[in-house]
C-alpha cells in the first residue's frame, strides 16, 4: 500500500458554489487551490497491481513498436519524398524483394542498384521507383529468354544474365543527372517538367535497347550490320534484326505507357519517349558497328555505349 500513497484525488473546494453565483465578476486565479487526499489509506481500497503492471508493460513496449510501423508507412505515403522516406522505403522493398534482385544482379551490382533506387525514390517518389522497377524486371526477364541458347552461340550475358555495377551506372547515369536535377530544382519549375520526362526517356531507351538486343539474339533469324545492311552473326556489335527492333519499340511504348499511368509523363509525351529511344539505338548502332572493338577505342565499351545512348535520347526528347 505504501508504494500508492502519492495516489491522490481531488475534492470539491469549498468555494466553488461562491464561484458559480460570481464567475461572470470573479478571476480563475483568485480561486482556492483544491485540497487533496490520500485514497491510498482508505479501509476499502485495494491496489490493483496486476493491472497496473500490465498497463504499464503495454505503454512501455507500444512506442517503440509503433514508431518503426508508422515509419515504414510514412515512407511509403509522404510526399514530398525526403532523404529518410527515399532510404527506410527502399531498405524495405530490397529486403522483401531479394530474390527477384539477385536473379538479375550480381551482389554489387544490388549495391548500385539500392542508390539508384534511393536516388529515383527522393526525386520522384513511389512512381518514379515503380518505373525503374518495371525497367528491371523487363529488361532481366528478356536477357533470360533462351539463356542455355545464347551461351551456346557464345553471345549471352556474363554470369547469366546477372548484371553488375558498371552495368546499373552505365544504363542508369542519365536517368540519375535527371533525378539530381529535379532534387535541387535547376532551372525552377519551368524544368522541372524536362528533367522527369528526361528521366522516363532514359529508361524507355534503355529498356528498348536491351529487348531488342536480347530478343534479337534469341528470334532473329537475319542480322543486318546497320551501318551497311550486310548480313552478320547474331550478337554482332552494331547489328539489328528485324524481330528484335521490333521487340524493342514494344519494350519503349510499354515503359513509356507505365510512366504515364504513373502520373511521371502525360499522353503526348509517352510518343515523344518512344521516338527518342528509338533515334538513340541507331545511334548506339552506328556507333557500335563504326568505333566499337577498333584500335584506340578499347574503352568504348558496353558500359560507355549505354552512357552514350541514352544521353542521346536526353537530347533528343528535350
Amino acid at each position: 500500500m505504501a508504494s500508492y500513497s502519492a495516489l491522490m484525488i481531488p475534492t470539491q473546494p469549498r468555494s466553488l458554489s461562491f464561484f458559480h453565483q460570481h464567475q461572470r465578476h470573479s478571476n480563475l486565479s483568485s480561486l482556492p487551490e483544491p485540497r487533496f487526499v490520500s485514497i491510498s489509506h482508505h479501509p476499502c481500497y485495494r491496489a490493483p497491481k496486476m493491472a497496473i503492471n500490465g498497463v504499464r508493460a503495454q505503454a512501455a513496449s507500444r512506442p517503440a513498436s509503433l514508431g518503426v510501423v508508422q515509419k515504414a508507412v510514412q515512407a511509403f505515403i509522404y510526399s514530398p519524398p525526403t532523404w529518410e522516406s527515399a532510404v527506410l522505403s527502399n531498405l524495405i522493398i530490397f529486403i522483401v524483394g531479394s530474390p527477384i534482385l539477385r536473379s538479375g544482379l550480381s551482389l554489387s551490382g544490388i549495391g548500385a542498384a539500392f542508390l539508384l533506387g534511393t536516388l529515383t525514390w527522393r526525386a520522384f517518389g513511389a512512381s518514379g521507383f515503380l518505373l525503374v522497377a518495371a525497367y528491371f524486371i523487363i529488361g532481366t526477364a528478356a536477357t533470360k529468354v533462351k539463356m542455355a541458347q545464347k551461351e551456346a552461340q557464345g553471345v549471352a550475358e556474363k554470369r547469366k544474365g546477372r548484371r553488375g555495377p558498371g552495368s546499373v551506372i552505365g544504363s542508369s547515369a542519365a536517368g540519375c543527372l535527371c533525378a539530381l536535377l529535379s532534387i535541387f530544382a535547376v532551372g525552377g519549375k519551368a524544368f522541372s517538367r524536362l528533367w522527369e520526362l528526361g528521366f522516363v526517356a532514359s529508361f524507355c531507351t534503355k529498356l528498348s535497347d536491351t529487348v531488342s538486343s536480347e530478343i534479337g539474339k534469341a528470334y532473329g533469324k537475319t542480322t543486318y550490320l546497320v551501318t551497311s545492311f550486310k548480313i552478320v552473326p547474331r550478337g554482332t556489335e552494331g547489328a539489328v534484326s528485324i524481330e528484335g527492333t521490333l521487340a524493342g519499340i514494344l519494350a519503349s511504348i510499354l515503359l513509356s505507357s507505365v510512366g504515364f499511368l504513373m502520373g511521371e509523363i502525360r499522353m503526348s509525351e509517352t510518343v515523344i519517349c518512344v521516338v527518342a529511344s528509338q533515334i538513340a539505338n541507331i545511334g548506339e548502332s552506328l556507333i557500335g558497328a563504326s568505333l566499337q572493338g577498333k584500335d584506340g577505342f578499347q574503352w568504348l565499351n558496353n558500359d560507355v555505349v549505354n552512357v552514350i545512348n541514352i544521353s542521346m535520347a536526353v537530347f533528343w526528347q528535350s
